[in-house]
């Protein structure tokens, strides 16, 4: 099979998939979630932000057995370990009571991230070194609505990822092996999101086992080798999923356009069959305080 022929099937495949984002049903490890009592029959859901960096949620109460004050779906986002009530409610029938039932999806960051547009960004992979873009943004493949701006580098398994940008480790995932286009394979992805100053996250998908080379908590600078690549989750060959999102409601996260500094100049809008050769963390210091690189097309 020739490389065009097989580069059309990866894409043709890529459009029936949903990538796989961090984002996850409420975990008692991050987001706890309470009943309590608070007079006259009437009680209240809290959540408990347990972890270190910013969580953004949506939670939901099914309403047909309790009456509910206000609004039966909250989206927000708590800081660290801040507590908050969220929803009250009263049972309809207070004689036979109904277990109350909610929904709840999070993600880290925050709702109202302002992404610093005018921040450059390495290529997340080694100095000097170029890999080619399956998908770039908007791809009519793949990369559309919340992963408009996401890119797919093509790199064999084991290639190492390096941080786009400066930010703290939040999430680690590098236990699984396997990597299959269909239904729910998503959940077997492998990833490291970092949290950047400006709470939005820079995240790396589809590593290899055990492919993680750093911890959550870990303070990263732009530059540093982070992980392996590999061919986990939603993927029909091995690469790298690359994308900076901020929080949106449920879950979700959006993607959003950054800039790379390429030893070339700035790639504004990468593109599919192009090959950026990564610039070096020294270049991208002296890029942003003088700004002499012009754009590459």
């Amino acid at each position: 099979m020739s490389l065009l022929i097989r580069a059309r099937l990866f894409l043709l495949v890529a459009a029936m998939l949903l990538t796989q984002q961090a984002a996850a049903r409420c975990d008692a490890a991050w987001l706890k979630i309470s009943e309590t009592n608070i007079s006259n029959g009437e009680e209240a859901l809290t959540a408990h932000n347990l972890s270190a960096y910013p969580v953004s949620f949506t939670l939901r109460v099914r309403s047909r057995d309790l009456r509910i004050s206000g609004e039966s779906s909250v989206t927000t986002t708590l800081t660290p370990d801040e507590k908050r009530e969220l929803i009250r409610y009263q049972q309809r029938n207070p004689q036979r009571p109904q277990r109350v039932r909610y929904s709840c999806e999070w993600t880290v960051g925050d709702l109202d991230a302002k992404h610093e547009d005018d921040r450059l960004y390495l290529l997340p992979y080694a100095e000097g070194e170029s890999y080619r873009v399956l998908q770039g943004y908007g791809s009519r493949f793949s990369h559309t609505g919340r992963e408009q701006y996401a890119v797919d580098f093509k790199m064999s398994e084991g290639t190492p990822v390096h941080a786009a940008r400066d930010g703290v480790v939040a999430r680690v995932e590098e236990a699984h092996d396997i990597g299959c286009w269909e239904d729910g394979c998503g959940k077997y992805a492998n990833f490291v999101v970092v949290l950047h100053d400006d709470n939005t996250t820079g995240e790396y998908y589809h590593l290899q086992q055990n492919g993680a080379l750093v911890e959550p908590g870990q303070r990263v600078r732009a530059g540093d080798l982070i992980a392996l690549s590999g061919n986990t989750g939603h993927t029909t060959m091995p690469h790298l999923h690359f994308a900076v999102y901020r929080a949106v409601d449920r879950g979700n996260t959006q993607s959003i356009a950054v800039r790379f500094l390429s030893s070339d100049g700035v790639v504004s809008f990468p593109r599919r069959g192009r090959q950026y050769p990564a610039a070096s963390a020294e270049h991208l210091i002296r890029e942003d305080r003088y700004g002499s690189a012009g754009e590459v097309d």
